[in-house]
């Protein structure tokens, strides 16, 4: 599928900082320094996505959708990846992305919630 979408999406989330890591070879979106995204590559050099999701909604997930895996490089528990040359939905890709931002978003402090308001 063609993801090229996926950088404005996410930038396009309020409070979003962006960078890329070099050592990681990965673009990482951010709340206030925490990251709720992370785009690069797994260790094939296939494209992914990592996002946030809820634990028991990501278990599901990856039991519906081959493409999408547990995340690399991160906890397995919280993290999953989609891989960007895979067939997943823009609709559930686009829906993974808002629920890692909520995730984030709702566990910042009060005052940095307020700020995103």
């Amino acid at each position: 599928m063609n993801y090229q979408w996926l950088d404005a999406y996410c930038t396009g989330k309020k409070g979003c900082e962006s960078d890329y890591k070099e050592e990681w070879g990965a673009r990482r979106y951010m709340l206030f320094g925490k990251m709720f995204a992370m785009q690069g590559s797994d260790k094939e050099g296939n494209a992914i996505i990592t996002l946030k999701i809820e634990p028991s909604y990501g278990a599901q997930l990856r039991q519906e959708h081959e493409d999408i895996v547990p995340g690399y490089y991160m906890n397995k528990l919280h993290w999953n990846s989609v891989r960007l040359n895979g067939v997943v939905p823009e609709a559930l890709l686009k829906e993974m992305i808002d629920e890692s931002y909520d995730i984030l978003r709702l566990s910042l402090p009060k005052k940095q919630q307020k700020e995103l308001e």
